[in-house]
């Protein structure tokens, strides 16, 4: 029985793996983690230090050539429970990571993290298991994300209201569960895309794709049979002159630093030797 202080568990793990195993057997188009491993690829590249030993968790790890520097031993956590693609690979959830304190000096969670039952633990675990001054590199999908296809379904639930998308968080909460797990040096900002389709099943096929869909715990409603039809007409209504709608997909990125000895610090306020004040006041060189 889960202790009383636990978090709720808001997701169904075995879902969680589910969706990323059906994923990988799909031969669809991932243009979605195509354009967060570009984006992660050129965050680390930025990034002026040498790295001994990363641990990638989520689909992120099947783009780990082309994110990571030659060379650097990296553990790959897919999140799915199927064999696994190299002797470096393990099965674990954000929330419960089994790695002692220290293990890594750069930790990539990427695609995943909206939909962790325990999100503040998970954080505060990744910073644990990062050595000093160790790097942490996060991707969720935020709020904004299917806002489209979520009033669709709405639309087509009609009294029967069930929930097919988990919510997502926003940028300002995001950035505020960074700096709460305790990180240096924490970042957040976002990048929303937005995809053109010309009827819903698409989006459904891509959200099936990529494996996000709905992990939420509980039991699933009988929607009808009716309830494409439905659809039909929610998309129809909604498309423009081309007979297409734009869906958005917000894309937070987080980064921090496990907190080192040897990491920039601010200056002490008051410790300053120069006043603003005389700086602007003086007229400038003629």
């Amino acid at each position: 029985m889960n202790n009383e202080l636990d978090p709720p568990e808001i997701f169904d793990r075995r879902r969680r793996h589910a969706l990323r195993a059906r994923a990988a057997g799909r031969s669809g188009d991932d243009f979605l983690w195509h354009h967060i491993a570009q984006d992660m690829a050129e965050r680390l590249s930025a990034v002026t230090r040498t790295f001994e030993h990363a641990l990638m968790i989520g689909p992120i790890g099947r783009w780990q050539r082309q994110i990571l520097p030659p060379n650097v031993p990296c553990t790959l956590a897919p999140l799915r429970d199927v064999v696994a693609e190299s002797d470096a690979s393990v099965a674990l959830e954000e929330d419960r990571l089994p790695f002692t304190p220290g293990s890594f000096d750069l930790v990539i969670s990427a695609g995943t993290l909206d939909s962790v039952n325990d999100l503040p633990g998970a954080l505060i675990q990744i910073r644990r298991i990062l050595r000093p001054d160790g790097l942490f590199l996060g991707h969720m999908f935020g709020a904004g994300t299917l806002a489209m296809l979520k009033a669709m379904l709405l639309e087509a639930d009609a009294e029967r209201v069930t929930p097919h998308i988990h919510p997502q968080i926003d940028l300002r909460s995001a950035a505020d569960l960074i700096v709460r797990a305790g990180f240096t040096l924490p970042v957040a900002d976002q990048d929303t895309i937005a995809v053109r389709y010309g009827d819903w099943r698409s989006i459904v096929s891509d959200i099936r794709d990529a494996g996000v869909g709905n992990a939420l715990a509980g039991p699933r409603n009988y929607l009808g049979k009716d309830v494409a039809a439905r659809l039909e007409y929610a998309f129809a209504a909604r498309a423009d002159a081309q007979r297409k709608v734009t869906e958005s997909f917000a894309h937070i990125y987080l980064s921090g630093w496990a907190p080192s000895e040897n990491q920039p610090r601010p200056a002490k306020r008051g410790s300053g030797q120069v006043s603003l004040a005389d700086i602007l006041s003086k007229e400038p060189a003629g």
